[in-house]
């Protein structure tokens, strides 16, 4: 799990601290929050928790209360607005401007297989370019591998907002052990649904009715703003499962 320290705007981050990973060859990366000085130094620019993964080589600051800003590689969900003749603009927080999706930015897609998507629409996206002086470029598949892995056109269902540190930790690979999230691992052993994590706090879940969908997206909201642990979260999972 990773480790956590409150840092304050402007605040250097100690070199005592950074990860220090049992292979040397693995580059530092540097998340959320924080900004490299040549030559050395970083520092925060936000106030948050300060979380280091060891195992990653990976340090970023959580902060529940600010604004999103995009980073690249963050899997974001997003609403089309409007397209033009190359790309979709696409809406990811209320506070940035339109992120760019090219009408190509998909699996295998071509003049003629590309999806024909509508203002309104959801896509699960990759966040590929991120630069404060230009507007964020995303994309429905993985650069490294070509495929889509779940990215793309989010059909039905419905999304909740949630803070962007539940958001972090629900993408982490071992939710339980490392986010301490054990909600949708509670619900997937009594209902069956489907999830799309946003980095942008946002969630997208299809389950087979709407009592079930909004049950899934209720308990994580819950969990998230009351801060509860893991046995909290098992007792409101069997308490919201009894009543639906």
């Amino acid at each position: 799990m990773a480790s956590k320290t409150l840092v304050l705007p402007g605040g250097t981050i100690s070199p005592d601290i950074l990860p220090n990973p049992t292979n040397p060859n693995l580059l530092l990366k540097l998340g959320p929050g924080l900004r490299h000085v040549p030559p050395s130094t970083i520092t925060s620019t936000v106030a948050g928790l300060l979380c280091i993964d060891q195992k990653k080589n990976a340090i970023w600051v959580e902060n529940n209360s600010g604004r999103y800003i995009p980073q690249p590689n963050d899997l974001i969900i997003a609403t089309v607005h409007h397209s033009s003749t190359d790309f979709y603009s696409c809406s990811i927080t209320p506070h940035t401007t339109f992120a760019q999706l090219p009408q190509l930015a998909f699996e295998g897609a071509t003049k003629k297989t590309r999806p024909q998507l509508n203002s309104g629409s959801l896509i699960y996206a990759r966040v590929l370019t991120a630069s404060k002086h230009t507007d964020p470029e995303i994309v429905c598949y993985n650069p490294s591998t070509g495929k889509s892995e779940g990215m793309g056109e989010l059909k039905g269902g419905m999304v909740f907002n949630i803070s962007m540190g539940m958001a972090r930790r629900l993408l982490m690979a071992k939710q339980r052990e490392d986010g301490g999230i054990a909600v949708l691992e509670e619900i997937a052993e009594k209902v069956a649904f489907e999830v799309a994590v946003g980095r942008n706090g946002k969630v997208w879940v299809k389950s087979g009715g709407v009592k079930e969908t909004l049950l899934v997206g209720r308990a994580l909201q819950e969990a998230d703003v009351q801060g509860l642990g893991v046995e909290e979260q098992v007792r409101l999972v069997r308490k919201m499962i009894r009543q639906v």
